[in-house]
């Protein structure tokens, strides 16, 4: 059995209290979901700034309401150590979960209950928003990164799992990317998310703290925001040609990227947090599927998805030119998450956007 497959079946034999900090964003309510059907404790932390109600409504309805009664949510700002504290508790009163904003949580006989497994998600992304506003992203990433830190390490959690990502490789022109060789930052955004592993290798040395990193490339999946200014690329394409808009492609399309499946990220998130592999521990990984895709190519495939779900697009892509602070090129090397964490992808991209594209259909419509 897989490493993967066994900690499906373990999980719910004997469930823990996970906290999932952004848990209202497009990574964060997919752990929430499969947490909350694998029978969990979870705790969520959010200021909705990115993240929306409409997620949380959406995981309501689509697990048990047994099961979305462990769900604990705490709106606060990770900006803030008191809400980064508050969040590492909640009340506990038989199957039901409630958090109170003023008060520590405790359960029905009064007493404190810590979080077992941390899944730090909440960031300001995107390389174009922290170009053009580096303060906000500064703040949130790392002062934001380091209260969490701090929080999680006085609490005594067993794990704390945080979204690192594949701008830290910068300037690296080597393919595929391998964790331990990196280049220069080519933005604000991967600044931050360099020194989010800076510190946590710092809190593994200084106080015996329990970190792992994941380099997210290109997640993709149900719920992430096509709208706004700083929209990923698959679900801003995919809504404007179910609308039967333009599409517009930054380049000549021969730019390419590691696209990641958001279960693929979620299977990643689960291993890293529950390992027992003491050799896995404080390392970074690469999350994704190991390998590239153009947006040509990318194009071809959505259009493709489309039709199999009987919506024809017939518009050409619109070309105009590179985005500042982009790479040309990016392909992970997962060797190292498949042999420490056990962590196997189980979809491809094509396969990923036939699952998403039914969910992107009747929401983007």
């Amino acid at each position: 059995m897989k490493s993967y497959e066994k900690l499906l079946v373990e999980l719910p034999l004997a469930p823990k209290t996970w906290l999932i900090t952004g848990v209202a964003g497009f990574i964060g309510s997919n752990l929430l979901e499969t947490l909350l059907m694998l029978d969990q404790i979870v705790v969520g932390l959010d200021n909705f700034s990115t993240g929306h109600q409409r997620n949380l409504d959406e995981v309501k309805k689509t697990v048990h309401p047994e099961q979305w009664a462990r769900f604990c949510f705490i709106k606060g700002d990770i900006r803030n150590l008191d809400d980064c504290r508050k969040a590492m508790y909640f009340t506990h009163s038989g199957s039901s979960k409630k958090c109170k904003e003023d008060i520590p949580c405790a359960d029905s006989q009064g007493k404190v209950a810590t979080v077992d497994y941390v899944l730090h998600q909440a960031a300001l992304g995107s390389v174009p928003r922290s170009i053009n506003d580096p303060i906000t992203t500064n703040s949130v990433n790392i002062d934001g990164f380091l209260n969490m830190l701090v929080a999680a390490r006085d609490a005594g959690v067993k794990s704390f799992t945080y979204a690192a990502s594949s701008s830290t490789y910068g300037d690296h022109p080597g393919l595929p990317k391998v964790e331990d060789i990196i280049g220069k930052p080519l933005s604000p955004y991967a600044v931050t998310k360099y020194v989010n592993e800076l510190y946590a290798d710092v809190f593994a040395k200084s106080y015996g703290f329990n970190t792992i990193g994941l380099r997210y490339f290109n997640v993709f999946g149900k719920r992430q925001d096509p709208n706004g200014a700083y929209a990923a690329v698959i679900p801003k394409w995919t809504a404007a040609m179910i609308n039967g808009h333009d599409v517009f492609i930054n380049g000549d399309g021969e730019t390419s990227r590691d696209f990641c499946f958001i279960d693929n990220t979620v299977q990643a998130n689960l291993l890293a947090a529950t390992s027992k592999n003491q050799f896995a521990r404080n390392q970074v990984y690469n999350v994704a599927l190991g390998d590239r895709t153009t947006l040509n190519q990318l194009f071809s495939y959505l259009k493709e998805t489309l039709a199999e779900n009987g919506i024809e697009y017939s518009k050409s892509l619109i070309y105009r030119d590179f985005r500042e602070g982009d790479v040309r090129h990016s392909q992970a090397n997962i060797g190292k998450a498949e042999e420490q964490l056990g962590y196997s992808p189980l979809f491809s991209i094509r396969a990923g956007i036939q699952c998403a594209m039914p969910w992107y259909i009747e929401y983007f419509k």
